[in-house]
């Protein structure tokens, strides 16, 4: 496994050691970065009791943008989909009249 590397990441004061593909590191990275920032303002903003609560409502938080995130590309996969569909309908229509 010579594409890994051993790293240590510090979310919510606790060190987590990762294995991870060399690739992944800036991208893991990033999210713990993201998560501390999240984090803090969580608990600027809010009354929370222990960091459990601040992990709980980041983690809905990321969840709920990438599920949204799923909806609108899905809907736009649909929407791409059924423009095409139609632009086959037109072209087939103007083929089969063209050859007659």
């Amino acid at each position: 496994m010579k594409d890994v590397l051993k790293i240590k990441v510090s979310i919510a004061d606790r060190v987590y050691p990762l294995t991870v593909k060399v690739e992944e590191e800036e991208g893991i990275r990033m999210a713990v970065k993201k998560i501390d920032e999240l984090i803090k303002k969580f608990e600027q903003n809010y009354a929370v009791r222990d960091k459990q609560d601040v992990l709980a409502m980041c983690a809905l938080q990321f969840a709920s943008k990438l599920e949204i995130k799923n909806l609108y590309n899905e809907n736009e996969k649909l929407d791409a989909k059924n423009k095409l569909d139609k632009l086959n309908s037109l072209l087939d229509l103007h083929l089969t009249s063209s050859l007659k």
